[in-house]
């Protein structure tokens, strides 16, 4: 009897996932290719990020200070919420001040943007 291609993979798959969750060890090897995974992620968030700044420097520069401070201000605010998003969603209340952070957040981009095509 032959066994098709994507079962062995899926067994495999679960075969190293029991041995992970089986032993102590697995468990904090996991949770260091989760972190590892988590801190590449957040690498290529600034790599992005950096290249769009190198990219769209003069139209930043371009905004005018006050609505170039506005928009820094509400990138602040996005990227304090999205890194206590763990922590404010634990609880009723705080998640509510996350949505009403990222609300104001991207409201704000938006209206910068807005202000930037009107004449």
């Amino acid at each position: 009897m032959k066994i098709k291609t994507g079962y062995i993979e899926v067994l495999i798959i679960l075969v190293l996932a029991a041995a992970v969750d089986g032993v102590e060890a697995g468990k904090t090897a996991a949770a260091v290719v989760t972190q590892a995974a988590l801190l590449g992620f957040l690498v290529a968030i600034a790599g992005i990020g950096t290249m769009l700044y190198r990219e769209h420097r003069i139209a930043l520069y371009s905004l005018g200070g006050r609505r170039r401070a506005i928009l820094y201000v509400a990138a602040g605010i996005l990227t304090l919420a999205f890194t206590a998003t763990s922590t404010l969603t634990n609880s009723g209340l705080g998640a509510v001040v996350w949505l009403i952070l990222i609300g104001v957040g991207a409201y704000t981009i938006y209206l910068v943007y807005r202000s930037t095509k009107e004449y």
